[in-house]
C-alpha cells in the first residue's frame, strides 16, 4: 500500500469511527488487515484494561472519602473539591468500561455471525465439524467473559450512586456534623466496592484467560 492509499485508508477509518458506524467500522479495519478475531482480542484486552482502571480508581475515591473522617481542621471547601474530583474521574472510568464493553459484545456478535454462516462453505464434512465444534467453544468462552464483565459492571451504577449522594449531602454540609455522619455509611460502602472490586477481578481473570485461549 502507497502512501497515497494509506493515507485514504486511515481518513475513512477516521471518518466512519467518528460517525459511529460501528459494524462498517469493523469491516474497514478487517480490510486494513486486522481480522474479526484479532478485532476481538483487541476489545477484550481493552476492557480488561479499562476495568483494571476503574477498579483502581474505586479505592481511590473510598480512601479520600474515608480521609474525611479524620478531617481535624483545615479548610473543608478543599477536602470537598478532592473527594468530587475523585468521584468524577470514577464516573468516567465507569462510563469507558461501559463502552469497552459493548463494543467487545458487537464485534464478538459479527465474528461469529460470519463464522457461522461460513460452515456452509466446507465441502469436507469432517473439516466443517472440527470448526463447528472449535466455534462453540469459542462462543461459550465469549458467552463467559462477557457475562463477568456485565456482573462487574452492573454493580458499578449501585456504588457511584452511593458515592454521589455522599458528595452532594457534604456540599450543602460542610461541618464537622455532616464529616462524623460519614462512619454510619463508610461500612456498607467499603462492603458494596469489596464486592465490586471482587467481580472486576473475577471479570479479569476471565479476560486473560479467554486472551491466553484466542493465542492474544
Amino acid at each position: 500500500m502507497n502512501t497515497h492509499q494509506l493515507l485514504r485508508s486511515t481518513l475513512l477509518t477516521a471518518v466512519l469511527l467518528i460517525s459511529g458506524c460501528a459494524s462498517t467500522s469493523i469491516a474497514v479495519r478487517e480490510k486494513l488487515g486486522t481480522p474479526k478475531r484479532e478485532q476481538l482480542v483487541d476489545r477484550v484486552d481493552e476492557t480488561r484494561d479499562a476495568q483494571e482502571s476503574a477498579k483502581e480508581q474505586f479505592a481511590t475515591t473510598l480512601d479520600e472519602l474515608k480521609s474525611l473522617t479524620n478531617f481535624d481542621g483545615g479548610e473543608l471547601e478543599n477536602a470537598y473539591s478532592r473527594l468530587k474530583k475523585q468521584l468524577d474521574r470514577a464516573e468516567d472510568r465507569a462510563e469507558k468500561v461501559s463502552s469497552k464493553i459493548k463494543s467487545v459484545d458487537r464485534v464478538g456478535k459479527a465474528l461469529f455471525k460470519e463464522w457461522e454462516a461460513e460452515l456452509e462453505e466446507y465441502s469436507t464434512e469432517s473439516l466443517r465439524r472440527a470448526s463447528e465444534k472449535q466455534l462453540d467453544e469459542t462462543r461459550d468462552a465469549f458467552e463467559d467473559v462477557v457475562s463477568a464483565m456485565k456482573a462487574a459492571e452492573s454493580k458499578m451504577g449501585p456504588v457511584l450512586a452511593a458515592f454521589s449522594d455522599q458528595v452532594l449531602f457534604l456540599k450543602h454540609n460542610l461541618n464537622a456534623r455532616a464529616i462524623a455522619s460519614l462512619d454510619d455509611t463508610l461500612v456498607e460502602l467499603e462492603s458494596e466496592i469489596a464486592v465490586l472490586i471482587a467481580d472486576m477481578e473475577a471479570s479479569i481473570d476471565e479476560a486473560n484467560a479467554f486472551i491466553d485461549e484466542m493465542g492474544g
